[in-house]
């Protein structure tokens, strides 16, 4: 019963993200907000969501271990997983130009956050700055990207919509009236924080019964599963040749774990970040961060070998996990 109450949970959050995403790229376009506002704040956010409605809710419940554990250990699956997989079904290109500003700031957030968690800071403060860095950074995106609409080289943010709208062929339907966006959005939002509510309280449940720590399963379990859909959106724009959407996609995924999830989090639930994920955890979500920016402006290719090595770093690192639990 845990576990289908796990996989319903997960299928809620995925699910009811989905749903969100559609009514609220449909409202906004009945609404006439820009495509550029559209695919830099909407799709930026609301394919967040799962990860965001997961991390809340455990920090809510009691349980940081898997609130943090989520944060970290979906950029670690980005880095080395999702990244991995992708360059194995294609090898990935990269311009440096604007790809080494976006991973030099996925690595910055990622040795503050390391830093947080070996000072024991905490505050809803701390979490505002962490928030208002991101939305600085899309503020940012959002002239870049209008300066010059016929920019080859996009940012992080942008090529993270891009990835999304290129698996999903159900984002842009025009609609004659308000009711099935606003059905889609509200009943998005619902199956969001039932799916949450359901997963959090089955890895609870799954960590006691099996005799792993929280940590683990916010690392493993609900990292990979809320991770599912840049997993799908990358894999998807490499195997059509886009494979700079499908670098782009990660880094901003990354980006948006760490301030704006990993912010929210820390506002609603201001407690220093569980001393379990150190040094190993969050040490290595750093250390992926440094090795994106430095094969980013260094080496400007993630070939099929580089790809292998990191799945098999990333499956090393799962039976690490295990081994150790």
């Amino acid at each position: 019963m845990t576990l289908l109450t796990l996989a319903v949970g997960l299928a809620g959050l995925l699910v009811g993200g989905e749903l969100l995403v559609r009514g609220a790229v449909r409202l906004a376009e009945r609404a006439g907000v820009t495509p550029l506002v559209i695919g830099l704040v909407i799709v930026g956010f609301g394919t967040s969501a799962p990860e965001l409605v997961a991390s809340l809710q455990a920090a809510l419940s009691g349980s940081p271990a898997i609130a943090w554990g989520n944060i970290a250990g979906s950029n670690i699956a980005n880095t080395l997983l999702i990244l991995g997989a992708a360059a194995l079904m294609a090898p990935i290109a990269i311009r440096r130009s604007i790809a080494g500003r976006d991973t030099g700031l996925a690595l910055g957030a990622s040795l503050a956050l390391l830093g947080l968690a070996f000072a024991q800071w905490s505050g809803a403060w701390i979490g505002m700055v962490m928030a208002a860095g991101l939305i600085a950074y899309i503020a940012w995106c959002y002239i870049e990207e209008k300066r010059d609409k016929r920019a080859a080289v996009h940012n992080a943010v942008h090529d993270r919509a891009e990835a999304l709208e290129m698996s999903d062929s159900a984002l842009h339907v025009a609609e004659a009236g308000w009711t099935r966006p606003i059905l889609l959005t509200v009943g998005g939002l619902v199956l969001l924080v039932i799916g949450g509510r359901l997963l959090v309280d089955a890895a609870i449940d799954l960590a006691r019964l099996a005799g792993l720590g929280e940590t683990v399963i916010g690392l493993t379990i609900v990292a990979i599963g809320t991770s599912m859909p840049e997993l799908v959106t990358s894999l998807v724009a490499a195997r059509k040749g886009e494979t700079e959407v499908a670098f782009g996609n990660v880094v901003g995924s990354n980006i948006y774990n760490i301030l704006g999830i990993g912010g929210v989090t820390m506002i609603v639930a201001p407690m220093p970040l569980p001393t379990e994920l150190l040094p190993w955890d969050m040490g290595l979500m750093a250390l992926s961060a440094a090795m994106l920016f430095a094969v980013a402006v260094f080496r400007g290719r993630v070939g099929r070998g580089l790809g292998g090595v990191l799945v098999a770093s990333y499956c090393a690192y799962l039976a690490w996990l295990l081994a150790a639990a």
